[in-house]
């Protein structure tokens, strides 16, 4: 397993470092969107990062609990990357469930990990989605820094930052958010920064001014000449970056795609979420699905590409990456849902004539 990535060299001077760790920040004039933008592919030092977006504030202690509960979907969601271990256990059975508490207890003993809370979330782990598994029985604090750290293993990552999208709030509401991110740097140990919308009643948070890079900046001029597009109801309320290696475990139709592919050997030497670094001095573009060798790029877009900042990124990437001699293929989650053999034919087509045409000069530049 690799080691955690830890703050260094490439952290000096980057964007992303100026707000101050494990406290709460206010970010001015930022957009939510164009953060989710700007760190993905999330950066080599950066935090693991976990995007939040608050629905209705209601008192503290239920703020508290129901972004606890995603925060435990979440790390549910990126089982077995947190345990090391843990993929070689396939059986939910009375042996896989005494396999995985092992592997807790001993993670727990070499690091900071609490052993019993480790031990409960791998064995809910391991029962997957079919099994709905309740709320935890631990108490808030030991859930929020258990949850935290087991989200940072999942990424290699020491620390867990918490991008929450500030939405126009009342006095009272404000006041609860900010409580509540202030609860959980104080037992979580991670890192917050509100970003979105003007404080107005919480003077005590420190706003920080944020300079993104200028491609990013520039993403808000080209954004004037698209229409607006309005949230989804029923858009996610947490959301993370995808695991390199595998599809999103939030994603029904990146698994469904993976599981379409699967049986065909033309689909042999697939890549999920993996980085595309195509030059030192370039910009790095994640791929949902890539074959290197073919040049062939393959995007799952869910709603959080309807965004008109999303949307805009999208166009510009898949320019620079058609530049580059790759093909894209976009698809909506919709279409990967409800027809999938028609999305695997497309793929096929165009990976026969990718091969017929050889290898791509720049394949094997991933991470």
């Amino acid at each position: 397993m690799a080691h955690p990535v830890r703050a260094n060299g490439d952290a000096i001077g980057a964007w992303w470092a100026a707000p101050p760790t494990r406290r709460v920040s206010h970010l001015p004039g930022v957009d939510p969107e164009l953060l989710r933008v700007a760190l993905d592919p999330l950066p080599a030092a950066a935090p693991a990062i976990v995007h939040y977006r608050p629905t209705l504030v209601g008192p503290l202690g239920d703020l508290v609990d129901a972004l606890l509960d995603q925060l435990d979907t979440a790390a549910l969601t990126m089982f077995p990357r947190w345990l090391t271990g843990a993929d070689h256990v396939d059986s939910e059975g009375s042996l896989g469930m005494a396999a995985v508490r092992a592997l807790a207890a001993r993670t727990a003993a070499r690091s900071r990990h609490f052993g019993p809370f480790l031990a409960d979330l791998a064995e809910r782990g391991l029962r997957g989605p079919r099994h709905p598994a309740g709320r935890s029985r631990f108490a808030p604090g030991v859930r929020a820094a258990g949850l935290a750290r087991v989200i940072a293993e999942a990424y290699h990552r020491e620390s867990c930052l918490l991008i929450v999208a500030l939405p126009d709030l009342e006095a009272d509401a404000e006041r609860t958010l900010v409580a509540a991110a202030e609860w959980l740097v104080r037992h979580g140990d991670v890192t917050v920064w509100l970003a979105g919308g003007p404080l107005r009643h919480a003077d005590r948070v420190r706003s920080v001014p944020l300079l993104l890079p200028p491609r990013f900046a520039e993403l808000t001029s080209t954004i004037e000449r698209l229409p607006a597009t309005p949230a989804e109801p029923g858009s996610t309320v947490l959301a993370w970056p995808p695991i390199a290696g595998v599809p999103r475990g939030d994603s029904a139709a990146e698994q469904a795609l993976e599981r379409a592919l699967a049986p065909h050997d033309w689909a042999r030497g697939r890549r999920w979420n993996q980085t595309y670094e195509w030059h030192v001095l370039g910009s790095a573009y994640r791929l949902d699905l890539f074959w290197p060798t073919e040049g062939l790029a393959v995007e799952v877009d869910g709603p959080e590409h309807r965004g008109r900042l999303a949307f805009a990124n999208d166009r510009r990437r898949d320019v620079q990456l058609q530049l580059l001699g790759l093909d894209v293929l976009r698809f909506t989650n919709e279409q990967v849902l409800t027809d999938a053999p028609a999305v695997v034919d497309g793929i096929r087509r165009l990976l026969a004539r990718r091969r017929a045409g050889g290898t791509h000069p720049h394949g094997d530049e991933t991470s």
